[in-house]
């Protein structure tokens, strides 16, 4: 039996979903094939459409050809360093986690093993999922209520997040609005019903005092961001001094600065599987998290690639509490893929074929290519 891989080619592109899509639309995706025919796919960071870290990817994958894939833990560090001095936060960190997840696809379907098992196995095969309902802040109250409503009956979560996502420039901008909106979402779904708010960093320190001790009192199970996550010392003093869970992570994309966050006080964090190191870096923060006792609940918003990655991650974690992220669904992508987890009855199935378990349509991503 065969022992190493080589990766002949690494291709970094743009797909376009639909015609005359702007570039911050488009979904940044990577192709690594080896000489033996090996296809692995990957995905980076949806800012900007990804363009900045398939920039770096294109810098680094002539210096790939000839290595073998399955040495992907050596190329990630080595990469890492050899970029270090562009953050790496951000650009450098997804082009690495779509790389990480190409390289564990090859692994994968080199040994005929879906990923999870090549992670240690599966603590769960079904994932229950929450929906994640965006964009609030520009919605009035009965805006943001039909949105949730459409969700909640259309999807039969486990939990339902309504994200904020406004502007981050501006601060506490209508907290008694945010707060009647987070009692009548309480009354919509009923009491028992699970219940997360995203203020997507937009509150002062005082504020998010105010509004946590409302979700408090509504019953609701995390606080999300409450303020800028650079603002690390505060979101650790927001999540010391309130009984609900407060967390942040999304937006964190070393081992290291998630280790600042949990020493700040933060004990349930969000690092994103296309953000900050793929599924090696995600690994490696579900060892941080289990050694501090901190809860592990990834940010996830890509609804192909990086969610298959993600639920093979979180098929991994021993103590998963929380429900997988499911974003504001599309089928705009569904035409290059043939067997997509659906969400049924609350729950995804991951995937049992090899590497990522996933039928990619290559014709169709070439014809989208931009």
């Amino acid at each position: 039996m065969p022992t190493s891989t080589t990766i002949k080619s690494v291709e970094a592109f743009q797909v376009s979903w639909e015609p005359n899509e702007p570039p911050g639309r488009r979904t940044a995706f990577i192709r690594v094939t080896t000489t033996d025919g090996i296809v692995g796919h990957g995905e980076a960071s949806p800012m900007m459409g990804g363009e900045h870290s398939l920039g770096v990817v294109r810098d680094f994958a002539e210096s790939l050809v000839g290595l073998d894939a399955l040495d992907h833990t050596i190329i990630f560090d080595r990469l890492m360093h050899k970029y270090i001095k562009l953050g790496p936060e951000g650009a450098v960190t997804g082009a690495l986690a779509a790389l990480d997840i190409a390289l564990w696809d090859i692994k994968g379907k080199f040994f005929n093993l879906p990923i999870y098992q090549l992670l240690g196995g599966a603590w769960r095969k079904e994932i229950p999922f929450y929906s994640s309902v965006g964009n609030n802040a520009f919605r009035t109250l009965d805006e943001t209520l039909r949105a949730v409503e459409e969700r909640f009956k259309s999807e039969t979560p486990a939990l339902i997040k309504f994200r904020q996502d406004g502007d981050r420039s501006r601060q506490d901008v209508d907290v008694p609005g945010d707060i009647a909106k987070i009692k009548a979402v309480r009354k919509l779904v009923g009491d028992g019903f699970p219940l997360a708010f995203d203020a997507s960093n937009l509150y002062s320190v005082g504020t998010a005092m105010r509004v946590g001790r409302v979700l408090e009192d509504e019953g609701y199970i995390w606080f999300e961001e409450p303020v800028q996550h650079y603002n690390v010392r505060a979101m650790g003093e927001i999540a010391q001094r309130l009984s609900i869970t407060v967390s942040a992570g999304e937006q964190t994309y070393t081992t290291q600065a998630l280790v600042d966050m949990i020493n700040a006080g933060v004990r349930m964090v969000q690092p994103d599987v296309i953000k900050m190191g793929g599924i090696t870096g995600l690994m490696q923060c579900m060892a941080i998290c289990h050694a501090h006792g901190v809860e592990l609940v990834p940010h996830q918003t890509q609804p192909t690639i990086g969610h298959v990655a993600n639920l093979h991650v979180l098929s991994a974690i021993m103590h998963l509490t929380k429900p997988a992220e499911f974003a504001d669904p599309s089928t705009r992508m569904h035409v290059a893929f043939d067997n997509l987890p659906k969400p049924q009855n609350g729950k995804f199935l991951v995937p049992s074929g090899p590497g990522l378990g996933l039928s990619i349509n290559d014709a169709e991503l070439n014809k989208r290519r931009s």
